[in-house]
């Protein structure tokens, strides 16, 4: 049967030609002279050789010694003015192998990069918000994490997104504004033949008042999703929500919320649509401290959601918890709760308050540690269905005169609510209950110490587990790196990491191995900003 709904977005996308000319005119006005005054570019060029004793992450008795050659050119890009904020930054990472052999599954390069806009096309009326990403992304929960995978293709894949979301804003007066928002985006995948192409198109309306004028404040929302996948086939999200919020005093409220959740997938059974509610607080001590809590139900059972950041000269703390359905192509697309750069934005704000220099900072900080861009970037792996997601992450950054250190921790919970057809591709028919229930859990923490103002030691180790709540399945992963950098120049570094990492061998694409492996590694580096 042809909804209202099929007809409306056949007709968009038969449109979407027709849009190009507007997209490149919304351009135009956002690359003005006035824009173009400030932008920074930084292009870096870093020459890398590795020595492996187990290049292709095997076990012990078809471990194969290499010696690998990296040249990685890679550019940073920034602005930040009235009418335009942007960030882009990218790198190509070329492979060349000592014994190069056609019959292992090996990257021959690795493309990256990452971009975010927030553009003003007509003042206090209409703006744009768009990004784009290509990175390495986990084909399964259990197997060698992506991140730390640059030559092996057995347990990674390359993920592009897009998104672009124009968006309205209406003011009445001083008691109230409105935002609505129309969103594009696109998830694509290397493995398409087993995770699913997608694209969706999102409406949101959100109407509030205005938080500081009264002591009780009100919002209402409506959100309708249409996603399309090559393999799932199609889905719709329709939620509305009202909530209210009542300030006992400045710096603490209480919060309230009722609703109604509709989701159209091909379940497993049960309930995919009712109403729901939620209670609770938020907490503001000061401007650095925040504090929020909520307990609830929706019809898929009891939930409950907690954030809370603190902030102080040297430290930077933060804890996320969340409950909600998703999929894995929406992880892709929305930010993280605790992105790495942003946690070290606010641990940098105190010594550098330009936010193009910082971050540039923050960029640079990242590269000379090796910290991935989530700090729970083992959470997502590949699945073309619906689950239900319990995700709690915890991270701490602290900065001392001649020393540093980030840590993070995250415990999930997902169960499956879409049927196991949409992964017999990608799993194969002796593991189609393997992403039925999956928990994981994961820790990582990273110290650097400059032993001088031109040299640095920087150590670090992670550990993460995967379970299969179904199946029993166990995969232990674990990585520990000791690294020195010392600048050899004005914009000249030299890097020297030592590694170790093992863990089993994991699941490729309708294979499992119950074997583990192990890898020792030393890697030179030079980094050159250009």
């Amino acid at each position: 049967m042809t909804t209202i709904t099929d007809k409306h977005t056949r007709s968009l996308r038969s449109r979407l030609p027709r849009l190009a000319p507007l997209a490149a005119a919304m351009a135009a006005m956002l690359v003005s002279p006035a824009s173009l005054a400030e932008w920074r570019f930084a292009p870096s060029l870093d020459i890398t050789e590795t020595w492996t004793d187990n290049v292709d992450l095997q076990p012990d008795e078809r471990a194969r010694t290499q010696l690998v050659s990296e040249v990685t050119p890679a550019f940073s890009l920034a602005v930040n003015n009235r009418r335009l904020k942007a960030a882009a930054s990218g790198s190509w990472r070329q492979f060349f192998y000592s014994d190069s052999d056609s019959l292992r599954a090996r990257n021959d390069h690795q493309a990256r990069y990452a971009a975010r806009l927030q553009g003003i096309l007509a003042e206090d009326v209409l703006f744009l918000d768009a990004s784009a990403s290509s990175s390495q992304q986990n084909v399964s929960a259990f197997g060698p994490r992506a991140i730390n995978n640059p030559y092996s293709t057995l347990n990674n894949t390359e993920i592009k997104t897009w998104s672009i979301s124009p968006y309205l804003v209406q003011r009445f007066g001083r008691q109230a504004s409105a935002v609505l928002r129309y969103t594009r985006d696109s998830v694509e995948s290397d493995q398409r033949t087993q995770f699913g192409n997608s694209t969706s198109d999102t409406v949101s309306l959100n109407l509030s008042s205005n938080p500081e004028l009264r002591s009780l404040g009100w919002g209402l929302s409506y959100l309708h999703q249409d996603q399309d996948n090559e393999l799932a086939g199609q889905s719709s999200v329709e939620n509305l929500n009202t909530n209210l919020r009542y300030r006992l005093n400045r710096k603490f409220a209480l919060t309230a919320s009722a609703g109604y959740d509709r989701y159209d997938y091909q379940a497993l059974g049960g309930r995919t649509a009712g109403r729901s509610w939620s209670t609770g607080f938020a907490w503001t001590p000061s401007q650095r401290t925040n504090v929020q809590a909520s307990i609830g139900r929706h019809f898929y059972g009891t939930t409950g959601s907690f954030a809370a950041s603190l902030r102080s000269r040297r430290t930077v703390w933060s804890v996320d918890y969340g409950d909600t359905i998703t999929n894995s192509r929406s992880q892709f697309t929305l930010p993280s709760a605790l992105d790495t750069a942003g946690l070290l934005d606010g641990l940098f704000s105190t010594t550098i308050p330009d936010p193009v220099l910082r971050a540039q900072a923050v960029a640079a900080y990242i590269q000379q540690t090796g910290l991935p861009p989530s700090l729970a970037n083992n959470v997502n792996y590949l699945s073309n269905r619906y689950m239900r997601q319990k995700l709690l992450q915890a991270s701490a950054a602290f900065k001392w005169s001649r020393s540093s250190s980030v840590m993070s921790l995250y415990g999930s919970e997902r169960t499956a609510l879409s049927s196991q057809e949409s992964d017999s591709e990608l799993l194969g028919s002796q593991l189609a209950s393997l992403n039925d229930n999956v928990r994981q859990l994961g820790v990582s923490a990273t110290y650097t110490y400059n032993l001088s103002p031109r040299s640095s030691l920087v150590a670090g180790a992670s550990y993460s587990l995967s379970e299969s709540l179904t199946t029993g399945l166990e995969d232990r992963q674990r990585l520990v790196r000791v690294g020195l950098d010392s600048k050899l120049g004005r914009h000249l570094v030299g890097r020297l990491e030592l590694r170790r990492r093992s863990g089993g061998a994991g699941v490729g694409f309708q294979q499992a191995s119950g074997r583990d492996y192990t890898e020792n590694a030393i890697a030179a580096t030079l980094s050159m900003k250009l």
